[in-house]
């Protein structure tokens, strides 16, 4: 027969023995048991650059954890980092390129490498269209106004100079942006 549970933790205090343990508690299994492989990957939410692995079965993921072997995170994450299999199997995640047109009013979908033309030539066309060498006292300006530009927290301080040069750095813009 066996014993309450108040009994049962009375007798292993700390909770390391039959305290802890249940009948369902007995029958679990890890999430992570029929995983193929492992990914060691870093969680893309801000700059700490946190260690995780990701664990895929059949090509998908199956979870996601801390990783113990990284040296900035030691196995933690923080909660949005710990959400993270949320976000990459959620249903209303987006997977594919979404375009209105203007004055449309239905969004079209369009294969990546129509986007990221898209998006090269209207750069190109502002940056050309806006671009100050000098200001009226003849002062190296090298930059434009037209378009602004925001880093993120998942980009550390040498890749968001990186990207502020990019639009200021006073070169051919399609020897720029055609490479």
């Amino acid at each position: 027969m066996s014993l309450p549970p108040l009994l049962r933790q009375l007798r292993d205090p700390l909770g390391l023995g039959p305290a802890a343990r249940s009948k369902r508690s007995e029958t679990l299994e890890p999430r992570i048991k029929d995983a193929d492989r492992v990914v060691k990957s870093v969680c893309p939410y801000c700059a700490v650059g946190c260690g995780q692995r990701v664990f895929v079965k059949d090509e998908q993921v199956i979870q996601i954890e801390g990783d113990p072997d990284s040296p900035i995170s030691r196995g933690r994450l923080c909660p949005k980092g710990a959400g993270s299999l949320g976000y990459v199997k959620s249903p209303l995640r987006e997977t594919r390129v979404k375009y209105r047109r203007p004055h449309a009013t239905e969004w079209e979908e369009l294969d990546l490498d129509t986007a990221m033309d898209m998006i090269a030539d209207r750069v190109i066309k502002t940056r050309a269209e806006t671009w100050q060498a000098t200001n009226d006292e003849g002062q190296a300006l090298n930059r434009t106004l037209g378009i602004g530009v925001l880093g993120g927290a998942t980009l550390d301080s040498e890749e968001n100079y990186l990207l502020k040069k990019s639009f200021t750095a006073p070169i051919a813009v399609n020897d720029f942006f055609r490479r």
